[in-house]
């Protein structure tokens, strides 16, 4: 199948410490015609990203935030999102107050972006637009998601921890926000991921012409040594306990080759988001032992599928669950199945 992307020749680097000799060429439909490579790879070298925060510089601007606004409560009152604080850097930042630059991919397992033969992933006749993190690799090759282990070969993550000589590609990642129901505003929320790694999450859109929506894919791999939570006065001046969960390890599945996830805007202009259930197979019969010798293959074929692939189904481990100084234990939830989910916004304010 002829991809309109180019391939991965044209490996994007970005660099705080050099800069790309080469220029980007137009390409004519003859040239065009001819790509038919593998995607655009994309490695950020030497990154590091800090929006700002809220509170005023030495000359009283306010230049740096991000906010959300145009939403109002159920009583009609506005309501406003403001990001005091998001970073993205590397490991050891102390909750975002110090931070040194990170790799974000490889040049061998960058991020992607894809037009796909949807016949190579269960999604027959489409082009497929995919979004994937770096790619998870054989247990002999890889790295362990969530140890410090530098030593290839101790998991199947292909980004690499960080050492005393090398920033490594585990990003430390965090957030503080507010809200304010009209004049009354909230506490700081401070979300925060030390050395996370998202490796073998993806996105995958591609268009479904009998519901005439927008369908899709989505897998989101996080993994942490710690995640944590905490709120704080406005001014930071007094904290309440923080949340901590160690050794977290997500791996959220929503939508697969039987079951699709379905983007949609109502009339209303709200959002909607619907897991559906799966297709029936063509009319076959399952015996009532269960067994493939006394069912129909075909239907009994699709159902196990369904049930036994464990790429359909989403786990949750978390090594230790603390509140401030007091531990909880470990919680795990494996082999999770969105049978059906549908999710739907509503304007409070009518």
């Amino acid at each position: 199948m002829k991809k309109i992307l180019p391939g991965l020749g044209a490996l994007v680097l970005l660099s705080a410490q050099t800069q790309a000799s080469a220029e980007l060429q137009t390409l004519d439909d003859g040239e065009m015609s001819e790509v038919d490579g593998a995607g655009i790879g994309l490695v950020l070298d030497n990154f590091t990203f800090s929006h700002g925060t809220d509170q005023p510089d030495v000359n009283g601007d306010q230049a740096r935030i991000f906010r959300i606004t145009g939403i109002k409560s159920s009583n009609g009152e506005d309501v406003d999102i403001t990001v005091n604080h998001l970073y993205i850097a590397g490991a050891g930042s102390n909750y975002g107050e110090t931070l040194s630059p990170v790799n974000l991919g490889r040049l061998l397992h960058p991020w992607r972006i894809d037009i796909v033969d949807g016949d190579n992933i269960n999604v027959p006749n489409k082009s497929v637009l995919e979004i994937a993190a770096p790619a998870k690799v054989a247990s002999t090759e890889g790295y362990d998601c969530l140890g410090g282990s530098v030593t290839a070969g101790s998991g199947t993550c292909s980004s690499r921890p960080a050492t005393d000589d090398w920033r490594g590609e585990r990003a430390d990642i965090g957030m503080q926000m507010n809200v304010a129901v009209g004049v009354d505003r909230s506490s700081n929320l401070n979300l925060h991921a030390s050395s996370a790694v998202i490796d073998g999450s993806f996105i995958r859109l591609w268009g479904d012409e009998a519901r005439k929506q927008m369908a899709g894919q989505f897998r989101l791999n996080l993994y942490s040594p710690e995640l944590s939570i905490n709120a704080c006065s406005q001014d930071g001046t007094a904290c309440g306990s923080r949340i901590t969960m160690a050794d977290f390890a997500l791996e959220l599945a929503m939508g697969n080759s039987l079951q699709p996830v379905f983007f949609d805007v109502d009339g209303s202009g709200n959002f909607l988001l619907e897991v559906d259930t799966i297709d029936a197979p063509a009319p076959g019969k399952i015996a009532a032992n269960g067994q493939l010798a006394d069912s129909d293959a075909a239907t009994w074929d699709h159902y196990n599928d369904y049930y036994s692939n464990a790429e359909y189904r989403s786990n949750l481990h978390i090594g230790n669950f603390s509140v401030g100084g007091r531990n909880f234990g470990s919680a795990r939830m494996d082999g999770m199945l969105i049978q059906h989910l549908k999710i739907q916004t509503k304007d409070l304010a009518q």
